[in-house]
């Protein structure tokens, strides 16, 4: 059987083919695009019409090298962005980059109408500048007229299934981001969105991952030369999918999506709204089954990137091999960086403001680029731990060990200073994660495995694992101190 999985990432995108033969799953990517944002009139954001070209592209690809007999397609993207349709189904503009700067201060103009705890209790999403509920709030504040005119709101991969299949619907996982759903009423929190003056009519049916949608239009398929190829709504958030992949090596066991961003969590069967989570600031995503994904965003590689993006701009560049020498090379522990510290939440001139963030600290500062990498991995690291101990204090149990996933884990060194930091096993694998879980998903839909249970093993199956032992606990325990005092926890 081959199905074909839709990756959009923050910086690119791909198509890949899986053929699962009964017992294992191969991949086979057929297409890779830029996924890059787009700055116009100060405004970040999403080139939509090019993504859509390149999906189309991804199918006409994978049929021209052989492979016509698709059985599905499935599309996953980042969270919280979404777009808006008109009456007559047309796109009312391209999507915002939820790190656009419209949303500064809409966390403190929310929270002045209706309380943080109220808003904690009805969503249990943590509270992040760029959810889609802030974004919204931020439309409004401008007057934007789009939210008076629009008759349909779609996150950007209900999008994507909207113009292959004619169909409107809002997929559990990527909803649980937007801090606009109520996980225990099991649909949108309309009250909630009043209260801020935000419409509420145009949301549309929420559905759970693996529902099966229509097949591809008449027009997509005139258009491509394919026949009606079922689509199907998979853990449409990508980190939902990522967690679909983890071939989990011991029972309450944690996981950890690697990428641009980081998400560390463990999965439940229903949400945890204590104050504890909130004032922790973990969040209640969904996942497959309708379960929970009880986690932490943390900046993640992003900082590692803008630094690479930065050198590059200057005629700096350096391959990731050179990269990976000079941090093998530098001192251990020249500082310590706080990797969620706002700065570092925006682009451009990412290395000076690490730099700057050291010295405002009263640190050493990082000079050569391996050194100043280094600070971003043992600091990421280090984060992790801090991540975990939460996690153990808001379920009252010890988490053994963590599974890593994710393009992420090709950082060898990050993997292993990770068990370094956490004092326990990790388990890095497969890398391919959300891919891997997209099409998981999709076999599920079409009764190829019996469940998440069975996908996993598949998954363990078909692809390597790779284990790292703690070590050197002396020196990370040294380090970790310094992290909680810069925070002011210790």
């Amino acid at each position: 059987m081959k199905i074909l999985a839709f990756d959009y990432g923050a910086s690119s995108g791909r198509a890949i083919l899986g053929e699962f033969d009964g017992n294992r799953l191969t991949l086979k990517e057929t297409h890779r695009f830029g996924s890059d944002p787009v700055m116009m009139n100060d405004t970040f954001t999403w080139d939509f019409l090019r993504l859509f070209h390149e999906m189309k592209s991804g199918i006409i690809n994978t049929v021209n090298g052989g492979d016509r007999d698709i059985a599905s397609i499935g599309v996953d993207t980042w969270g919280v962005d979404f777009g808006f349709l008109s009456k007559n189904g047309k796109l009312l503009g391209n999507p915002v980059h939820y790190r656009d700067s419209r949303t500064d201060g809409m966390i403190e103009k929310a929270c002045g109408i209706v309380p943080k705890e109220e808003i904690f209790r009805i969503t249990g999403t943590a509270f992040q500048k760029f959810n889609s509920l802030y974004q919204l709030l931020a439309m409004r504040t401008e007057n934007d007229p789009v939210l008076d005119i629009a008759d349909t709101f779609l996150f950007v991969p209900d999008l994507f299934n909207y113009f292959l299949t004619g169909e409107k619907y809002c997929e559990y996982t990527i909803t649980s981001t937007s801090q606009m759903y109520d996980p225990v009423k099991g649909d949108w929190a309309r009250d909630l969105l009043g209260k801020l003056g935000i419409r509420s009519d145009f949301l549309p049916e929420v559905i759970p991952a693996g529902t099966k949608l229509a097949g591809l239009t008449k027009s997509i398929q005139n258009e491509l030369g394919v026949g009606a190829i079922p689509v199907i709504a998979v853990a449409e958030h990508d980190t939902g999918s990522a967690v679909m992949s983890v071939p989990y090596a011991e029972k309450n066991a944690a996981f950890l999506s690697s990428g641009t961003w980081s998400l560390l969590g463990i999965e439940l069967p229903e949400p945890i709204l204590s104050k504890t989570v909130m004032d922790l600031n973990y969040t209640n995503e969904g996942g497959f089954n309708n379960n929970v994904r009880m986690l932490k965003n943390i900046m993640g590689l992003w900082i590692n990137n803008e630094c690479m993006r930065d050198w590059e701009k200057k005629g700096e560049k350096i391959s990731y091999a050179e990269m990976n020498a000079g941090v093998e090379a530098a001192e251990p522990f020249i500082a310590v960086i706080d990797v969620d510290y706002p700065d570092f939440f925006e682009p451009f001139n990412m290395p000076q403001k690490i730099q700057e963030y050291c010295r405002r600290t009263g640190q050493r500062v990082p000079q050569t680029k391996g050194e100043i990498i280094r600070v971003v991995e043992e600091s990421l690291a280090l984060k992790y731990r801090q991540s975990i101990e939460g996690l153990e204090a808001i379920i009252g149990t010890h988490i053994p060990s963590l599974n890593i996933v994710g393009g992420g884990i090709k950082n060898t060194i990050l993997s292993r200073f990770t068990a370094n930091a956490i004092g326990r096993p990790v388990y890095a694998g497969p890398v391919e994660a959300t891919a891997i879980g997209n099409l998981a998903c999709q076999l599920i839909a079409l009764g190829e495995v019996s469940g998440i249970d069975q996908a996993r093993e598949v998954i363990r199956n078909s692809f390597p694992i790779e284990t790292y032992e703690p070590a050197e606990a002396a020196a990370w325990e040294k380090a970790y101190e310094k992290l909680l005092k810069l925070q002011g926890l210790a």
